[in-house]
């Protein structure tokens, strides 16, 4: 059976991916002020996060319209998997649910299956995710079974830590938890966050100092992934114009675990806004 796999805009492409035939990805749109661009492969990083700290504007995204999910599911492919960011940060889930009833509204005789997957997460985890249907669907598992086998290792075997230098996009935005945002600035408190089991964002660990709280990040991937076989699981770092702290991470958690696949990337367009200058992510499963 035929199949293709679409993502949002969210999902931290890796080179490998970007070759994959069988992939389409639906762009977010991302806005500061009058500037209004496409989340796309043409997103430039450094451009938009110095357009970020230059403005007096906060910086905002939308999400793709139901028809552009409909249109994803055009094709010959047999099946579709869609994966989208938590339904907590955005509305793309709902979105891709109304775009699938959609295209079954419109091919009313259609045979094809399709399964919209809230990733409960961002960045990365929507990338790790994709490699498990791909590694499924190519080895012949059935849709069901891949559905099942994909929707529980989501929950059960799916980690995302995150540290962010700046808050302001995600409180602007109304993503940040129930935490007093302007006060922990003030103090200068460095902080680890984490998606939680229903894909909120929840408080992991602080510290006043860069270099433990970077320490503190790679011990909460030890602690998630102890005495699970790791050699041929994925980590991923994603990073906002902050690649030597990245390596530093990821020099922390190969000391700690048992990962061989470690790969650094730079944070799409969403992510690069509200993970703000120098956030770092790090998405892994076990």
């Amino acid at each position: 059976m035929s199949y293709k796999i679409v993502v949002d805009s969210c999902c931290d492409l890796t080179e490998e991916m970007k070759k994959w035939d069988n992939l389409s990805v639906i762009p977010l749109t991302l806005q500061i002020g009058d500037y209004v661009i496409a989340d796309d492969a043409n997103f430039n990083q450094e451009d938009f996060i110095n357009r970020m700290l230059s403005s007096n504007q906060l910086a905002k995204s939308a999400c793709p319209s139901p028809d552009a999910f409909a249109q994803a599911c055009e094709g010959e492919e047999d099946e579709v998997y869609i994966i989208t960011i938590t339904d907590k940060l955005s509305g793309c889930y709902n979105s891709a649910v109304q775009g699938v009833a959609l295209y079954n509204d419109d091919h009313p005789e259609s045979q094809k299956k399709i399964h919209v997957f809230n990733s409960l997460a961002t960045s990365g985890l929507e990338t790790i995710m994709a490699y498990k249907i791909k590694e499924l669907a190519d080895n012949g598992t059935a849709f069901e079974d891949i559905v099942n086998t994909v929707e529980a290792f989501c929950v059960n075997n799916c980690f995302l830590y995150f540290h962010l230098e700046s808050f302001d996009a995600l409180k602007g935005n109304g993503r940040l938890f129930n935490l007093g945002a302007k006060v922990i600035e003030a103090l200068r408190v460095k902080l680890i966050c984490r998606r939680t089991d229903y894909g909120n964002i929840s408080l992991a660990g602080k510290d006043l100092s860069e270099t433990r709280i970077l320490a503190k990040l790679a011990a909460f991937v030890q602690k998630e992934t102890e005495g699970s076989d790791l050699s041929d699981k994925m980590i991923i770092i994603s990073h906002v114009c902050c690649e030597e702290k990245a390596n530093t991470v990821a020099k922390l958690i190969k000391e700690k675990c048992g990962y061989q696949n470690i790969i650094i990337l730079k944070a799409s367009g969403l992510n690069s806004l509200y993970a703000s200058n120098h956030g770092v992510l790090v998405s892994f499963s076990k």
